[in-house]
């Protein structure tokens, strides 16, 4: 892989979110370490799945990398633009090749305006079209996501869930962006929906070549539709390889126990399959624990875990992993761990 073929890249990006007390004079107290030192890059046309439990910083990373919610510290790089450097006007413009699919169809779409209107706001903010071409290219999208081109001039609360998350694709897709950041697109949908929306995100992507940062937690869905997965704990990245090696060959414990809760559609494979049941809670955000954030939960935590933090390594070509006890037994296979 070249520079030419990474599209985005991320570096030891940081969000804190602050923890403030008091009324007329607000002293901060603490913080939520909501992501904490993130890389990893996404290639031109590549779909990089983020996985992980609620509340490890998924949907945070993804808004973080479009500037929704400005880094504390790090770097994001698109192309060779660092998004985190750009205020005001520059970063509008940039808004145009990244936009973004939010998690829920019925919170995301503004009620009081049409569906021609909340299509067509982007091609308006950016001066993209005017006029009668406003309303064309609204047609045009709506038809795209599969729905019908009359339906420009009715209100959100018409549709049902599964259509308005095809009128927030519709939106994301105006403005010709490059990257498209899908926060859980399809958690809030029935199961019978959430095919449809999948298979045309990826009609989509064949048709311009789209790139997608797919943040999920369904992990069989994960394994349809992306390229690599990323899985995600408690603010940091533990192991990140294609989707092929981290089904078949996870070496993280984490990871393990992830997939081991996932049904296989086999009732003799699966009667043979070992649960990895993960003891504990996910501890605070606001206090992580030393050295390895994972080790409070962990099958095979030592001393080490406690004291150092597991350096980001690659253990085969393409498969990095944030462990200590990974490289000993890597070639055995994760079940070895």
């Amino acid at each position: 892989m070249t520079a030419n073929d990474v599209l985005l890249r991320v570096d030891n990006l940081v969000k804190y979110f602050p923890i403030t007390q008091g009324i007329i004079i607000q002293k901060q107290i603490g913080a939520v370490h909501a992501v904490d030192g993130v890389s990893f890059d996404i290639r031109k046309g590549e779909t990089l799945g983020l996985v992980g439990e609620s509340g490890c910083g998924k949907s945070t990373t993804g808004r973080t990398i479009l500037q929704l919610y400005r880094p504390t510290a790090g770097s994001v790089f698109f192309g060779d633009v660092d998004l985190v450097k750009l205020k005001g006007e520059e970063l509008r413009k940039m808004r145009q090749h990244m936009q973004m699919i939010f998690q829920d169809p019925y919170a995301s779409l503004n009620p009081r305006m049409t569906v021609g209107e909340i299509v067509g706001e982007p091609l308006i903010i950016h001066n993209m079209a005017r006029g009668k071409e406003i309303q064309e290219r609204v047609e045009n999208l709506l038809e795209l996501v599969g729905l019908n081109a009359a339906f420009s001039n009715r209100y959100p609360h018409e549709f049902s869930g599964g259509q308005r998350q095809r009128i927030g694709v519709a939106r994301a897709l105006a403005l010709q962006p490059k990257l498209i950041v899908c926060d859980e697109p399809i958690s809030a949908l029935d199961v019978s929906i959430q095919a449809q929306v999948v298979n045309l995100l990826e009609d989509l992507q064949k048709q311009f070549g789209l790139t997608y940062l797919f943040i999920a937690h369904d992990l069989s869905m994960v394994r349809h539709i992306c390229d690599r997965v990323a899985v995600m704990y408690l603010g940091i990245i533990v192991e990140l390889t294609n989707q092929k090696e981290l089904y078949y060959n996870p070496l993280h414990p984490y990871t393990q126990a992830l997939l081991s809760a996932v049904p296989i559609p086999d009732p003799v494979v699966e009667e043979q399959r070992r649960r990895i049941i993960l003891e504990g809670d996910v501890p605070s955000p606001v206090n992580p624990p030393s050295g390895c954030r994972f080790r409070t939960r962990c099958r095979i935590a030592e001393t080490i875990c406690a004291e150092q933090k597991p350096e980001w390594r690659e253990i085969v070509p393409g498969h990095f992993v944030a462990c200590h006890k990974v490289g000993i037994s890597a070639n055995k296979g994760g079940d070895e761990l």
